[in-house]
């Protein structure tokens, strides 16, 4: 077992985030914006897509996409529990990391067909780095509404 201190970030990211979203009608989650995936809807999708993908990867339990700007649930409030669920696996999976997985390789079929193999240590920092990028482009939506996003810096995030 690797004695990494338990640090929840993500988790207590997503949960500010979506709080916030909550308080959006499904109109506005689902308005255009200029943004990557169009909307803060469509992009909290792409998130969840990109953490199965990976925890797939991870698990070797590699899964299709449905394409990176799918919608995996039409209700906020379906996706607000997949996403409470898929955190809680996150959680889990991190919290039973070992050497051995740290220092593996992990090969792979990307979107597009083309096979990679890199190292674990790079794929997990990616797999966080995804979500934290994503999280930002929701924010800056966010400051287009009505609403104030909330703080997502991590040492707001960890000690409020």
């Amino acid at each position: 077992m690797v004695n990494i201190p338990k640090v929840d970030a993500p988790y207590l990211a997503n949960c500010r985030l979506y709080d916030v979203c909550s308080l959006l009608s499904d109109v506005e989650l689902k308005q255009t914006r200029p943004a990557f995936f169009k909307s803060i809807y469509v992009t909290l999708n792409h998130i969840m897509i990109g953490d199965r993908i990976w925890m797939g990867r991870f698990t070797g339990k590699e899964m299709s996409s449905q394409g990176l700007d799918a919608i995996l649930y039409d209700k906020f409030e379906e996706l607000r529990a997949a996403r409470v669920l898929e955190d809680e696996r996150i959680t889990a999976f991190i919290d039973n990391l070992d050497d051995d997985f740290l220092k593996g390789i992990i090969t792979y079929k990307n979107n597009q067909g083309k096979i990679y193999s890199d190292p674990v240590n790079l794929l997990l920092a990616h797999f966080f780095n995804h979500q934290t990028h994503h999280r930002g482009q929701i924010h800056d939506m966010l400051t287009q509404t009505e609403i104030t996003p909330p703080s997502l810096d991590m040492h707001r995030v960890i000690s409020p």
